[in-house]
C-alpha cells in the first residue's frame, strides 16, 4: 500500500465531457505505470466522473464544476467563495507536480495556485508563461495522442494507448436482466443506435437512423437496442412507429452506468459523434461513428473496432456556427451530414456484422 505522507503528490487537470473523461484513460494508465509509488489525483466533472468508477489508476477523484452553457454542469462551485475554497482544498494536499491537460487559460491558473512546484501542459491560450513546461499542441492528431505527448516531454514513457472502461458485477447483471427480461436469446445479436446528438444540426437525421434500423431488421433480423437520455423519449417515438419489429429501448430508463453495461454486451454500435461513441470503443464494441461538421482526426472513436464515415467538404472542420458558414438542407442539416447516405453507412455495418 501506498504511503500517502511520503508518496510524490501529483495532480492531472482535465475535466468537463465523457469523451474529454474517457481519453484521458490511456495517460493516466502510462502514468500510474511510470509512478507506481505516487498519489495520484484526478480533477474531473461530476458529470462525467461516473464513466471513471472502477480506475485503478488514480488514488482520488476531486470534482470541479464552475458553470457553464453545457447541458453537464451543475455549478457547485458557483461563487468566488465556492471556488477559492475549491482552491484552498487542492493547496492543501501539497501537490509536487500538476498535469494540464486541459488547454484553457482558466486551466493553467488553477495548476498554478495549486501549489505544485512543477506544472506540465500544453503551450495555448497564452498560458505557457503559467507552466515550468510547455509542450506543443498538435491539432492533426488524435487527443489521446496529445494527451499521451504531455508524458513523453515530460519524460514519462508511454507503453500502450488503448481505452479501458470497468463494470462491477452488479452492473453486468443487469445488463444480463435487461437483455433477458426483452426476450435476447444468449448469442443473439444486437445492434444499438444512438441516433441523437445535443446539438441536432451535428447529427445524422433520425430518419436516415429510422431507415438504416428498418433494413437491418429486413436483411439480417438484428435486434435493434436504442439508447439515449430522458430528453430523447420524445424523439424516439416516430421511431418506433417506423419499425416493423419494436426495438429494444433503453432511452431515459438507466442511469449511465447502466448504459454502459448494457452496451457492453451489444455486438455492434451506430452513432453520432457523442460521448456514447466514446463510451462503445472503451468497452471494445465495434462501432460505426457518423461525423458531419467536427474531423474525426483529433475526437473519432479510438480503437482498432472503429470505423468513421466523415466526407470532407472545403468547409471542414467548421466552426460549427451553423448556417452562418453553410446553407443547411431542407431538413435543416449542413451539407457534410447530408452527404451521409443510408446505404454508406448499410455497407460499414454490414462488413462489421459478418465478423461479430
Amino acid at each position: 500500500m501506498r504511503d500517502k505522507k511520503m508518496a510524490k503528490r501529483i495532480l492531472v487537470l482535465r475535466y468537463r465531457f465523457i469523451g474529454d473523461t474517457i481519453l484521458t484513460i490511456p495517460f493516466l494508465r502510462n502514468l500510474r505505470k511510470a509512478e507506481p509509488d505516487a498519489y495520484i489525483a484526478w480533477v474531473l466533472a461530476p458529470g462525467s466522473a461516473e464513466v471513471a468508477d472502477g480506475i485503478p489508476y488514480v488514488d482520488e477523484l476531486i470534482f470541479w464544476d464552475p458553470p457553464t452553457i453545457h447541458a453537464d454542469s451543475r455549478s457547485t462551485h458557483k461563487t468566488m467563495s465556492d471556488k477559492l475554497g475549491f482552491i484552498r482544498e487542492l493547496r492543501a494536499r501539497r501537490f509536487d507536480k500538476v498535469y494540464v491537460l486541459k488547454r484553457s487559460f482558466g486551466s493553467a491558473v488553477i495548476g498554478l495556485l495549486s501549489g505544485a512546484r512543477a506544472r506540465v501542459g500544453f503551450s495555448t491560450e497564452g498560458r505557457r508563461f503559467l507552466l515550468t513546461k510547455g509542450v506543443p499542441y498538435k491539432h492533426g492528431q488524435h487527443e489521446v495522442q496529445n494527451f499521451l505527448d504531455v508524458l513523453r516531454a515530460d519524460g514519462v514513457p508511454v507503453v500502450d494507448d488503448h481505452l479501458e472502461a470497468w463494470l462491477s458485477d452488479e452492473e453486468q447483471a443487469f445488463a444480463a436482466k435487461f437483455f433477458r427480461d426483452n426476450g435476447v436469446n444468449p448469442g443473439e445479436k444486437v445492434i444499438a443506435f444512438h441516433p441523437f446528438a445535443a446539438n441536432e444540426s451535428r447529427g445524422w437525421h433520425l430518419d436516415n437512423f429510422t431507415e438504416l434500423a428498418r433494413l437491418l431488421q429486413e436483411r439480417f433480423g438484428a435486434r435493434i437496442l436504442f439508447l439515449g437520455g430522458p430528453r430523447d423519449r420524445e424523439a424516439l417515438v416516430p421511431i418506433r412507429k417506423a419499425l416493423p419489429l419494436a426495438p429494444l429501448e433503453a432511452v431515459g430508463s438507466t442511469t449511465l452506468r447502466q448504459t454502459m453495461a448494457i452496451l457492453s454486451r451489444c455486438n455492434l454500435l451506430v452513432c453520432n459523434d457523442s460521448g456514447i461513441m466514446h463510451l462503445g470503443a472503451s468497452l471494445q464494441v465495434p462501432l460505426v461513428a457518423l461525423f458531419g461538421p467536427q474531423s474525426p482526426v483529433k475526437f473519432g472513436p479510438w480503437g482498432a473496432g472503429c470505423r468513421v464515415i466523415y466526407r470532407n467538404f472545403p468547409c471542414s472542420p467548421c466552426r460549427q456556427k451553423f448556417f452562418e458558414e453553410c446553407k443547411p438542407s431542407a431538413r435543416m442539416k449542413p451539407e457534410c451530414v447530408e452527404a451521409i447516405t443510408v446505404e454508406d453507412v448499410m455497407g460499414e455495418v454490414a462488413q462489421l456484422w459478418e465478423g461479430c
